[in-house]
């Protein structure tokens, strides 16, 4: 069987996947953060790479562990509605003509 003439592919993605990922993690946090009232603090905690639990987010929010699945539930649509308006209208990019 002959060697292969591409070069191996680079486990971590490269570059371009780097970029790509830092693009949609630039954009979600930037939608997290036009999220009405204590959506942006609760959706910026479940973001955090140190995972915290649901105990932690709501002491942290100052609510009741209890309140925190309904209010994730609805900053999660509210987020959801956001992102879904931005990708059906993507803005325009570079100058027209």
């Amino acid at each position: 069987h002959a060697p292969s003439a591409e070069p191996a592919a680079d486990p971590a993605g490269g570059p371009e996947r780097a970029a790509l990922l830092g693009e949609r993690r630039r954009v979600l946090r930037a939608a997290v953060a036009r999220t009405p009232g204590k959506c942006p603090r609760l959706l910026t905690a479940m973001l955090s790479p140190h995972d915290p639990t649901y105990r932690e987010i709501a002491g942290t929010l100052g609510i009741s562990q209890g309140s925190l699945g309904p209010m994730r539930s609805r900053c999660l649509g509210c987020l959801r509605r956001m992102l879904a308006a931005e990708v059906a209208a993507p803005e325009h990019r570079g100058k027209e003509r």
